[in-house]
């Protein structure tokens, strides 16, 4: 079963979107993985503190995006293809570098400037 141990509200986001992002994020860590079962609707809200409603929110959107199974009576369980993992990751990175776009943009860097910057810290992590 997932565990939600580390899962955080930060306030910015809907908790909602933080619910799915977590999942998603998971399953491109490798801690999240197929067939693997989410708690019940009911228990994730109550651990999360939430209301039923916004975890009901969460889950069908993932559904919807074809990254769970859901059953009537049964828990859900994590379904994502192979397309489907690229697929995150390329969503995930892309809302990533949008971020990190937005907050040069917002120093008043120019793009050569950013970019050097973004190069520097690139070969500090090597």
């Amino acid at each position: 079963m997932i565990s939600f141990d580390s899962f955080i509200i930060d306030g910015i986001l809907p908790i909602y979107l933080q619910i799915i992002l977590f999942i998603k994020r998971g399953i491109i860590a490798g801690t999240v993985k197929n067939g693997e079962e989410l708690p019940s609707r009911r228990v994730l809200s109550a651990l999360l503190g939430v209301n039923p409603n916004t975890v009901q929110k969460a889950f069908a959107i993932l559904e919807e995006e074809g990254l769970i199974l859901s059953r009537a009576g049964a828990k859900s369980v994590i379904n994502v293809s192979d397309e489907k993992l690229l697929e995150i990751k390329e969503e995930l990175l892309i809302n990533d570098i949008k971020n990190i776009v937005s907050a040069l943009k917002q120093t008043g860097l120019s793009m050569e400037q950013a970019t050097e910057l973004i190069k520097a810290n690139w070969e500090e992590e090597n």
